[in-house]
């Protein structure tokens, strides 16, 4: 039988498993609810005309889904220089939406007038110019979906286990479609000059946040972005243009862009200097780290999502990303790394981009198990252990860690975040 095959049966074990639970003899799953509302009784909801049309000019969700935030209060209480965290356990497919996409920010998020806007491009260039948004928006205009990762994301759990969820463990991740002009055809217009090899990217936010960027990068795949999953890009995502490097760090990717200044070195700002280094056991620092390693997490079961005492088959499911290129392989352990076996890669699977992987298991009541995936990318990089990790990067870092993730799940179905010595 072929792995496809056996993958396809197991699924439908799954499925057939979990709706005869109770005749097998599982524990019977107590209703929750209003039981007028419930078959056979038609719900309250189908007697009566709804609202119709929303009179709001922008749309609104479910009033019974105002729980899934990204704010968290008691984690950041200074909200000038902050971050706030996509709740990954609530996402559905790879696609992060623009309320829930993750924030970081230096100086708090400015009141930018798009009539006012402008990016300069300067420096090693024949031709200084500035563009308004309608100059962006009047050029040939490209969409792609990428990941944006904060090098913090995890930065915490260097020294060990800190975190109580996936939400604050890997949250500083989002996955958007980005709307906008490649930069390339804005240095090509500006025209570069000889020896031209760095990019200055400043943002026009109080705290003028601007990175050194490698000009082969420019003319790679970056993106003057203007549009995020289908409309404007929002205020605390860069409002209204920003830069969009696929696969570098977050940190990177300029947001309120004000100016791109063209030259033949970097400018070691304290943006790439000060922060935004690895310090070594050595106590020498790794700068200019600017991609993004291969990364996975699960996202259930974790612990916002218990298994909560109820035995049977479930699906782990989860997140994988790579700023090397695409995800080629997820292995998942149900033992702490005992034994793997290879998940199922939900298309799409995109360059640069969140990659969504399922398998089916089996969890009996009173078991306790370690939960891991671990990812490989398409150049052939895998995603390490943290014991691994520490033996080359130590703990003083907290920049680019991309260890392996260890779930516990208790006996009785809570679920713990660990790391294994081994």
């Amino acid at each position: 039988m072929s792995e496809t095959t056996r993958q396809a049966a197991s699924r439908r074990g799954l499925l057939l498993a979990a709706a005869g639970a109770a005749a097998a003899g599982g524990r019977p799953v107590a209703a929750a609810g209003n039981p007028e509302n419930q078959p056979p009784n038609l719900p309250e909801w189908g007697r009566s005309l709804g609202p119709g049309v929303i009179e709001e000019p922008y749309g609104t969700r479910s009033r019974h889904e105002t729980a899934v935030r990204r704010y968290v209060p008691w984690l950041t209480p200074d909200r000038i220089s902050s971050v706030s965290f996509t709740p990954l356990h609530e996402m559905h497919g790879i696609i992060t939406p623009s309320g829930l996409h993750f924030e970081r920010h230096h100086g708090g998020v400015p009141d930018v007038d798009p009539e006012d806007y402008r990016l300069m491009i300067h420096g090693m260039v024949e031709r200084p110019l500035v563009f308004t948004l309608a100059d962006l928006k009047r050029l040939p205009a490209v969409s792609r979906i990428h990941f944006l990762e904060c090098p913090a994301n995890g930065g915490m759990e260097w020294r060990g286990s800190q975190m109580s969820g996936v939400q604050f463990t890997h949250g500083m991740l989002s996955c958007s479609e980005w709307t906008g002009v490649p930069l390339k055809l804005l240095l090509a217009q500006a025209g570069l000059r000889p020896g031209a090899s760095w990019l200055l990217a400043e943002g026009g936010d109080a705290s003028h946040l601007a990175r050194s960027i490698p000009l082969a990068k420019a003319l790679d795949d970056a993106i003057v972005a203007y549009g995020q999953n289908g409309e404007a890009v929002r205020p605390q995502q860069g409002y209204p243009v920003r830069l969009v490097l696929p696969g570098y760090e977050g940190n990177m990717w300029i947001k309120w862009l004000r100016r791109i200044e063209v030259g033949d070195r970097p400018w070691f700002t304290r943006w790439e200097t000060r922060t935004y280094t690895d310090l070594l056991p050595s106590g020498l620092a790794r700068q200019f780290t600017f991609v993004n390693e291969v990364n996975s997490v699960i996202t259930s079961p974790c612990p916002e999502k218990p298994l909560n005492g109820r035995p049977g088959f479930v699906e782990i499911s989860g997140l994988a990303w790579s700023g090397a290129g695409a995800i080629r392989r997820v292995d998942v352990s149900v033992d702490g790394g005992d034994n793997w076996r290879t998940a199922t890669l939900q298309p799409p699977v995109l360059d640069k981009a969140c990659t969504r992987f399922s398998i089916p298991w089996e969890w009996r009541e009173g078991q306790r198990a370690f939960l891991q995936s671990r990812a490989i990318d398409e150049t052939g990089r895998v995603q390490p252990s943290i014991q691994a990790l520490r033996g080359v990067r130590g703990v003083e870092s907290i920049y680019h860690r991309n260890a392996i993730q260890t779930w516990l799940v208790e006996p009785d179905g809570t679920v713990v975040n660990v790391q294994i010595d081994a």
